[in-house]
């Protein structure tokens, strides 16, 4: 809850109480119906309302109606109302408690802050490759995505502070279906805000940084690893989120254009053969997204019309970092353009690899991090597959499990609701800690590859991180 929805229950608390520890109520706690009102009335301006909050919205202002006439009385004049008996106590207790708990299982998303020594800013562009045909929106069009830029950056003070996500009273019903709840369910997510600041100048002392180039996972966005890339960011990268069109879960472009998840990319029911070869055709496509997003980024560094990215991209340190069907694609696109020097994947969905990537395998370095979730499904297809590919890697390529995960623990989305484990999204560990070991293990595996500092974590187990089991293959 935030800080104003916070204070409304206390101070109802304290009124509704206060007659069992003091049978006289004091002017200084009469006057809480009233200043709940009036904190109200700025949590209404300030913070924003939510459904969420509606019963405790009815309970302020009940209770300051029922209270109005003491509130008025003359100075001197006794308050006479009836005193709460222990059972009236309880039901008010109970009916607080119901309030409270509402807007507390379903909190606005807090994004944890980076811990990186830079502050950093954010952006978004439509790109257009006209040299490839869009393939899942029944139109002959070009190929067209969104990406989301994390970079290293001098914010001034009027920068605001980015939202979690863009267009979110069009996005948020898309992700509530997701969820399988009603599309109003998550119209909170329009008030979640990052730590990033909205498009401000770029911080080019220490420029050029490392890429990191990042694919989401099959019904993703680009924004679901938010608390992964502000932390790269801050410790001096510029990490690039593409939105892979009819992949995503939703795309809305910059003209108000909506591309939703085309469900015949991966389709259900159909033989195995049918289903590996639209899954394999999806990865082509997405690395193709990749590739002209590096090939964008190239000419921004050479000269951007904007001037915000020129010389601040150093692109003969590209990384990739993926998630589930991003990670396949991630895999598909290193082994084809040699600009990928290293990858991390996460949780990689191995079926829209293709055979060739499967059976030569990958010549860059690698992390393969998984969830107890994936890893633990012995017979998989995907363990299967990943075990065929993993046999034709050299190099350093470590695979490790993180204990109590699953497949979502990876993302943004276990914010959601302490609910997130009932809900699918997420396992029993906790979820702060899981963030932390993720972007430790990111942390340390990218700078170990591009800014030559030795990690001590990614081949042997580390007694600071006991849920970290190494895999060995």
């Amino acid at each position: 809850m935030r800080f104003l929805e916070i204070l409304l229950p206390i101070f109802l608390a304290i009124y509704f109480f206060w007659p069992l520890i003091r049978r006289k109520r004091v002017p200084a706690i009469n006057i809480l119906p009233t200043f709940t009102i009036v904190l109200l009335i700025n949590h209404y301006s300030i913070e924003g309302w939510r459904w969420q909050m509606i019963p405790l919205y009815a309970i302020t202002i009940f209770t300051f109606l029922v209270t109005l006439p003491n509130f008025l009385k003359k100075k001197g004049e006794e308050d006479d109302s009836p005193r709460p008996g222990w059972l009236q106590t309880l039901s008010l207790a109970l009916l607080l408690g119901i309030a409270v708990a509402l807007p507390t299982l379903l909190p606005v998303p807090a994004i944890p802050r980076p811990g990186g020594p830079l502050s950093v800013g954010t952006t978004s562009f439509e790109l257009v490759d006209d040299s490839r045909q869009e393939l899942y929106s029944g139109k002959s069009e070009p190929r067209r995505f969104m990406i989301q830029i994390w970079y290293p950056a001098n914010p001034g003070p009027d920068d605001q502070i980015a939202p979690w996500m863009e267009s979110a009273e069009i996005f948020a019903p898309a992700l509530s279906g997701f969820i399988r709840m009603p599309a109003w369910f998550l119209d909170h997510l329009a008030y979640a805000k990052t730590s990033s600041y909205l498009n401000p100048t770029p911080n080019s002392a220490n420029a050029p940084y490392p890429v990191i180039l990042f694919s989401h996972g099959w019904r993703g966005f680009r924004e679901q690893n938010t608390f992964q890339m502000q932390e790269l960011a801050s410790h001096g990268y510029v990490v690039v989120s593409i939105q892979h069109t009819y992949g995503a879960i939703l795309t809305v472009f910059p003209d108000g254009s909506q591309a939703p998840n085309n469900p015949s990319a991966l389709p259900s029911g159909v033989p195995e053969d049918e289903y590996d070869a639209a899954a394999r055709t999806l990865a082509a496509q997405w690395a193709g997204d990749i590739g002209y997003t590096l090939d964008t980024l190239t000419r921004w560094n050479e000269d951007d019309p904007g001037g915000r990215f020129t010389s601040l991209l150093d692109l003969e340190r590209v990384g990739t970092l993926g998630h589930s069907t991003g990670g396949g694609a991630i895999i598909q696109f290193c082994a084809s353009d040699p600009r990928c020097k290293a990858g991390l994947a996460m949780d990689a969905f191995m079926t829209p690899v293709s055979e060739a990537a499967l059976n030569k395998g990958v010549t860059q370095p690698f992390l393969f991090l998984f969830s107890q979730t994936w890893a633990d499904d012995i017979g998989s297809k995907n363990n299967r597959l990943f075990d065929q590919f993993y046999a034709n890697l050299t190099g350093n390529t470590p695979v490790i499990t993180i204990l109590g995960t699953n497949h979502y623990d990876f993302s943004d989305l276990p914010a959601l609701s302490p609910l997130a484990p009932q809900l699918g999204l997420k396992g029993p560990i906790n979820g702060p800690r899981v963030q932390e070991i993720i972007n430790t293990y990111t942390l340390d595996f990218f700078n170990q590859e591009f800014q030559g500092i030795e990690s001590e974590l990614l081949d042997n187990p580390n007694e600071k991180y006991p849920e970290m089991r190494y895999e060995q293959r």
